[in-house]
């Protein structure tokens, strides 16, 4: 086996941000994961615009037209994306000195892209915001999703105290998973 092939083979630690409190903390139990495990480490960011069900985000669906039409350049929500990963990197107490990292920035659902971004010999690290009973069933929970359908080990962090950010985030979401249906 080639040097190349082998080092493609090395399992990872696999997490997602999100910007939101929860989401932090579980990056800084990957970064120290990673460093134990001496593994490659791959932050991945999924986003979305719109009702990711329909075509063009369900802007068709709703006589709106495409993305273009709306004024809307995918490109500046990309680099957002990149931004908000950059930022909870740069965000990570103790930094990621000595750790091999890999950026992912996807567009897609959360849980679909974090579940595409592992194999059965990684490991996925996610954050839980600690919504309860009724929010987490409105929303659906990314972490519960990721628990039954990743080909891996997943860990699932709770961060000591949810943030009103992470309230705001979930309001966000419900209104936005509201107008959807």
């Amino acid at each position: 086996m080639s040097e190349s092939s082998k080092s493609k083979n090395v399992a990872a630690v696999v997490v997602g941000v999100d910007g939101s409190a929860g989401a932090a903390e579980a990056l800084r139990w990957a970064v120290a994961e990673a460093r134990l495990r001496k593994a490659r480490l791959r932050i991945v960011h999924a986003w979305t615009y719109g009702y990711v069900g329909m075509p063009n985000g369900g802007f068709d669906y709703m006589g709106l037209g495409s993305y273009a039409s709306l004024g809307i350049d995918l490109g500046d929500l990309q680099r957002a994306a990149e931004d908000l990963l950059e930022k909870a990197i740069g965000a990570v107490a103790g930094g990621v000195d000595g750790v091999e990292i890999e950026r992912q920035v996807l567009q897609g659902t959360a849980a679909g892209v974090l579940v595409g971004a592992v194999v059965a010999g990684d490991l996925l690290v996610v954050g839980s915001r600690g919504h309860g009973d009724f929010v987490g069933l409105l929303l659906g929970s990314v972490s519960q999703q990721c628990v039954h359908y990743a080909p891996c080990p997943v860990v699932v962090v709770h961060s000591p105290k949810a943030t009103s950010t992470d309230h705001g985030l979930a309001r966000a979401a419900a209104t936005e998973s509201a107008i959807a249906v």
